[in-house]
């Protein structure tokens, strides 16, 4: 019997990956054609990553504003059903993010776990917010006069999001999540260090009922990427979370100066697994006055 061509062989060689950005629902690469390698703490090399430049992150802000009319614009309910089927596909990779998490030094096999599982159950937690929200910030409110007076939560538009440097999966879910149930789209900078389950999220989304463009992801240096998003006159908001706290003054300034919604960063690292509230669903909402003449 012919023995096999690889008998007596050393085990195949693992296929190095470069991961590509996420953007308008396409996985493109930097147009600068740059990368940058993904380590474990130990040193281990894991992926090559997209280094984004300037023309990548103006090109996830276009996209994200073609798609903001039609995901604003769906039902509530719809964009829930959407996003429960996020949580579906996510549930069906858990594996994959736990690997990832578990290469990327947030703890042992067993915690990262909980954080992929801690990450779905925050993805559905928000989801049911979809078409509650309205309710819940609305209001009809009484006044003096023969009409009807109705507060009506509205989506700010466009959302750049700096996604948090440590907390590579239930951090991220935590921040994106709440930004697109409220009909917000947007372009999200994901962990510098610890890349890798932002860019297996993208797979997700792209697999989903997500429209492309709703969420667009980069990958590469945060500080490099975030004046760019603070100063777009398209971008509508900012969410500073992963910010490093020596640029957030002059983020905030850009931000100002064309007159966006800032989040700013918390003190510290924050309690991801912490009860998350409602106090993210309505940071990217503008409350809007309708009145109305009784009897027509």
């Amino acid at each position: 019997m012919t023995s096999s061509p690889r008998a007596g062989l050393d085990p195949r060689v693992e296929v190095r990956k470069t991961y590509k950005l996420y953007v308008g629902g396409a996985f493109p690469r930097s147009e600068s054609g740059r990368s940058y390698p993904v380590s474990t703490p130990d040193g281990r090399f894991l992926a090559n990553a997209a280094q984004a430049s300037r023309k990548d992150a103006r090109d996830a802000v276009v996209a994200a504003r073609k798609a903001f009319a039609g995901w604003s614009g769906a039902t509530a309910y719809n964009r829930g059903q959407v996003l429960y089927r996020v949580a579906e596909v996510l549930e069906g990779r858990r594996a994959q993010f736990a690997a990832e998490l578990a290469d990327a030094g947030t703890g042992s096999p067993g915690a990262a776990e909980s954080e992929v599982d801690a990450a779905i159950d925050r993805w559905v937690w928000y989801a049911g917010w979809a078409d509650k929200v309205a309710a819940v910030l609305g209001a009809v409110n009484p006044v003096a006069g023969p009409y009807f007076d109705f507060s009506v939560p509205e989506p700010t538009g466009v959302v750049a999001v700096l996604a948090p440097p440590e907390s590579a999966l239930l951090g991220l879910v935590s921040v994106l999540a709440p930004v697109v149930a409220t009909g917000n789209t947007c372009v999200v900078v994901a962990s510098q260090r610890r890349p890798l389950p932002a860019v297996t999220l993208a797979e997700v989304l792209a697999t989903s009922d997500v429209p492309g463009g709703v969420v667009n992801v980069l990958t590469g240096v945060t500080t490099e990427l975030a004046p760019w998003l603070a100063a777009h006159r398209d971008v509508n908001a900012l969410d500073l979370t992963g910010a490093d706290p020596a640029q957030g003054v002059e983020l905030e300034r850009a931000a100002a100066e064309t007159l966006k919604r800032v989040l700013p960063a918390p003190a510290g690292e924050p309690d991801w697994t912490a009860d998350p509230g409602i106090r993210r669903l309505a940071a990217f909402l503008e409350i809007k006055t309708v009145w109305h003449p009784l009897g027509t």
